[in-house]
């Protein structure tokens, strides 16, 4: 066993909470840390956003493929932080594998550059505010006899306000406690046991967590919420709380290239959601169109509308992945394998990466929430009142996009396929 190579575990945490929740201050980025913005003013967000968005449509596509009847839920920026993370103490192949998987043009943009647009984004994200809470943290748990590199640790707290925790390994069930500790209180105790099972070979677990949590601008009222079916296929449905509002006036587009139906709902706050509703049978076709321009249509076909009647699910939803089977499919394979070179981060051992976790929860309720859901209409006549109605309906599979309108990086992606499946 001696001859193993040591290992680097990613832990990744998204959560997102119900309104009567409240979020920990604590996850906001040290005090010493709130000067980023004057540091990084020149950073060119957009960018950022661009390959991010990239990243987490073609991550989306993998997972929806592992898992073609479960709900997919996950927060890509979560993942893209993290591994830009560890790609501060990366070099060769290593390194590009990880910049490139996640969709930066090398030959655009540089390393430091990068790492920089992370450093702003963070400052962004941490930004307190009285009409949402949104929060991203990282911290890196060490073995008390690794020594890191100066550099990889100045870096690790200046540009992903990372902490630092020392540990053994190999007393696994206190390592795991430490770990699960730290997830737990910075999501309040939502987020139990994030880690189980540790390698002893481990000498290092990063943890990135994000939170999120806000309310409708239009809430839905709990005392219109009734017992409805969805349609979870042409031969199975599931009885659910169903949400509605009348009358509400917001962003509508009718995609008929694409067969599919799309809705933004606004929070109080700089954020907002996206309901895509394909049309029928669709779901793969429009799955199969999920591409940055694709999106940026969306988005710039959006038009006020009156809905008359907008009909969403009450739901909760979780997942837990090991992004290890799946991070190769996007060219990020020798990290985990025994040719990684990640000697930025420490001289003492070779290290690889043995798993990437990423658990993510995301509760929809009539105040608000942290997901996106999908839109369908139907245009029927109703007594009392004049000329056709638009119907919202999201009794069948839609996906969910929450959007930082700021940044416009995606902070969570998913389907909804059964919302009665936790």
């Amino acid at each position: 066993m001696e001859s193993m190579l040591p290992i680097l575990t990613l832990g990744l945490l998204v959560t997102g909470l119900c309104p009567v929740v409240l979020c920990d201050p604590g996850t906001i980025l040290s005090r010493e840390n709130q000067t980023f913005e004057d540091k990084t003013t020149h950073v060119d967000s957009s960018r950022l956003a661009s390959s991010n968005i990239d990243f987490a449509l073609s991550l989306y596509k993998q997972l929806a493929l592992k898992t073609p009847n479960k709900n997919v839920i996950f927060s890509p920026v979560s993942i893209s932080t993290a591994l830009a993370f560890v790609s501060l103490g990366a070099h060769g192949t290593t390194q590009t594998e990880i910049l490139e998987g996640l969709k930066f043009n090398l030959t655009e943009i540089s390393e430091a550059e990068i790492h920089q647009s992370f450093q702003h984004l963070l400052h962004l994200l941490n930004q307190p505010s009285d009409q949402l809470q949104l929060s991203m943290s990282n911290a890196m748990f060490l073995h008390e006899h690794l020594n890191l590199l100066e550099k990889f640790k100045e870096d690790a707290q200046a540009l992903y306000g990372a902490e630092a925790f020392n540990t053994n390994f190999q007393d696994t069930a206190t390592t795991e406690t430490l770990i699960n500790d730290y997830v737990k209180k910075k999501t309040q105790g939502k987020i139990v046991d994030l880690v189980s099972n540790l390698d002893p070979h481990t000498v290092m677990m990063l943890v990135n967590c994000i939170f999120f949590k806000a309310k409708w601008q239009s809430p839905f009222d709990p005392q219109d919420t009734y017992k409805s079916k969805f349609r979870v296929s042409k031969r199975k449905t599931v009885n659910i709380p169903m949400m509605n509002i009348e009358d509400l006036t917001t962003p509508y587009f009718r995609d008929e290239e694409l067969s599919c139906t799309v809705v933004e709902l606004k929070y109080t706050g700089n954020a907002s959601a996206l309901f895509i509703l394909p049309d029928e049978g669709k779901m793969e076709e429009v799955e199969a169109m999920l591409l940055p321009e694709t999106l940026t249509r969306w988005r710039q076909s959006l038009q006020p509308r009156l809905i008359h009647e907008l009909y969403l699910p009450k739901f909760s939803i979780s997942s837990n992945y090991n992004l290890k089977d799946v991070l190769p499919q996007l060219g990020i394979k020798e990290v985990f394998s025994q040719q990684a070179d990640l000697s930025g981060i420490t001289k003492d051992q070779n290290v690889m990466v043995s798993q990437v976790v990423h658990k993510a929860q995301i509760d929809v309720a009539e105040l608000g929430t942290e997901a996106a859901a999908a839109t369908g209409v139907k245009m029927v006549p109703m007594s009392g009142r004049l000329g056709p109605l638009t119907i919202l309906l999201f009794d069948r599979p839609f996906l969910t996009i929450i959007v930082s309108k700021e940044q416009q990086d995606i902070l969570f992606l998913g389907k909804v396929f059964n919302p009665k499946e936790a």
